[in-house]
């Protein structure tokens, strides 16, 4: 069940994702098969072999992208999430939802 994200948000991320742009969307999310996770962050891009290797960079398997036309994406959960989020300078998408982000060594 996602909630928590707003109509522009999430059509900004359509239209980034359609332009061929690495996209990241992140919301509340509840899913009994993961327990203890609270958040999901959407990564999706239309062009499937780019974001592919943008993945790859990460250790994200091909296999676990989620093949749903015209927005195929994975999903970033728990700890990773965080790391990639941090390595993008995506926090902000962390901070709106109130959760910590990784702290940066000075």
């Amino acid at each position: 069940m996602a909630f928590g994200i707003k109509r522009a948000e999430l059509l900004a991320w359509k239209r980034q994702a359609e332009a061929g742009e690495i996209a990241f969307l992140t919301h509340y999310w509840l899913d009994e098969r993961f327990p203890g996770c609270t958040t999901v962050t959407k990564v999706a891009c239309a062009d499937r072999k780019k974001l592919v290797k943008w993945g790859r960079q990460y250790g994200l398997k091909e296999e676990w992208l989620h093949q749903r036309e015209p927005f195929p994406h994975f999903d970033l959960l728990g700890e990773k999430q965080r790391f990639i989020l941090n390595k993008e300078g995506k926090e902000e998408q962390l901070v709106k939802l109130g959760i910590p982000t990784i702290q940066h060594e000075t």
